[in-house]
C-alpha cells in the first residue's frame, strides 16, 4: 500500500524542508512529510485539513469540512523517500494527521532513507511497531488534553501512554489553552512518574498575538514546575499555512 499525504495544492504532496517550529528539536533545519488521516479530532487542530473532510461530522471551531480529494494525494515509498532526499536535509519530520496508522508504509519509505535523524510526532494512542522503531531516533509525543474535545477513554489510553515513559526515545509535549490545563498535566506526571525534563508545554494558537498572550504565563508555570517551554516558531515566521 502506498502512502496517504496530505497535499499543499490539490495533487501536491506535503513534502518540505524548513525549520522544526516545536519542542526538543525547535530551530533545527529540518525535512518534513505530513501524512494525511487521524484517529483523532481535536476542536482547536490546525491541521484538520488531514481528517475533516466532507461528511466527517466530528467537532471542529472552524466549522467547515474540506473535500477529501483536493487534500489527499497517494505517493509510492519510494517516490516518497526521492522526494525527501532532494530536499538535502538530515533530519526528518514525519508528522500528521496521525503518522503511526500508516505505520508498515510508513517503515517501508524510511528503511530506503539513509542517514537521517528520523523524529516522529504522534498522539500516543498509537504503539510503534517494532519494525518502525528500529528507524526511529525521536518520538514526539502530544497526548491530548481535555480541552481536546475527544472521548477521554481514546485521546488518553493510560496503558498505551505508561508505555511511550518507557521508552528512552519519547519526550511528552502538551498543548496548553489555559492554566487549568496544567492542573490536567501535573495529573498524568505524577500517575505515570514523568520526569519533568521530558514534558515540553506549548501555547494553543494559530497567530502569534494569541501565542505570545499565553506564552506569558505558560512560561511562568513551567519554571515553577520544572517543565520546558516549547513556542511554535513556524507560525511566528511563515503564519497558519501549509507546506511550513
Amino acid at each position: 500500500m502506498p502512502l496517504t499525504l496530505a497535499t499543499t495544492a490539490p495533487g501536491e504532496p506535503e513534502i518540505f524542508a524548513s525549520l522544526q517550529g516545536e519542542g526538543l528539536s525547535a530551530g533545527r533545519p529540518c525535512a518534513f512529510i505530513r501524512l494525511s488521516r487521524c484517529n483523532l479530532a481535536c476542536v482547536w487542530c490546525d491541521t484538520a485539513y488531514t481528517w475533516h473532510f466532507t461528511g466527517d461530522n466530528r467537532p471542529h471551531r472552524d466549522d467547515t469540512t474540506v473535500d477529501r480529494a483536493a487534500n489527499q494525494v497517494t505517493l509510492g515509498e519510494e517516490v516518497a523517500a526521492s522526494r525527501i532526499e532532494a530536499l538535502g536535509q538530515q533530519r526528518l519530520v514525519v508528522t500528521g494527521g496521525e503518522p503511526l496508522l500508516q505505520a508498515p508504509a510508513l517503515a517501508r519509505m524510511l528503511g530506503l532513507l539513509d542517514g537521517y535523524h528520523v523524529e516522529i510526532e504522534t498522539n500516543g494512542t498509537i504503539a510503534p511497531p517494532a519494525a518502525l522503531d528500529s528507524l526511529v531516533h525521536q518520538y514526539n509525543v502530544s497526548p491530548k488534553l481535555a480541552h481536546s474535545g475527544n472521548p477521554g477513554d481514546l485521546a488518553l489510553n493510560h496503558n498505551t501512554l505508561e508505555a511511550w515513559t518507557h521508552e528512552p526515545k519519547a519526550n511528552f509535549k502538551f498543548v496548553i489553552s489555559s492554566p487549568e490545563d496544567v492542573d490536567e498535566v501535573l495529573v498524568l506526571q505524577q500517575e505515570h512518574a514523568i520526569a519533568p525534563s521530558r514534558i515540553f508545554l506549548m501555547p494553543e494558537g494559530r497567530d502569534s498575538k494569541t501565542l505570545r498572550n499565553r506564552s506569558r504565563w505558560l512560561a511562568e508555570l513551567c519554571g515553577q514546575h520544572g517543565f520546558n517551554f516549547t513556542d511554535r516558531l513556524h507560525i511566528h515566521l511563515y503564519g497558519d499555512t501549509r507546506g511550513t
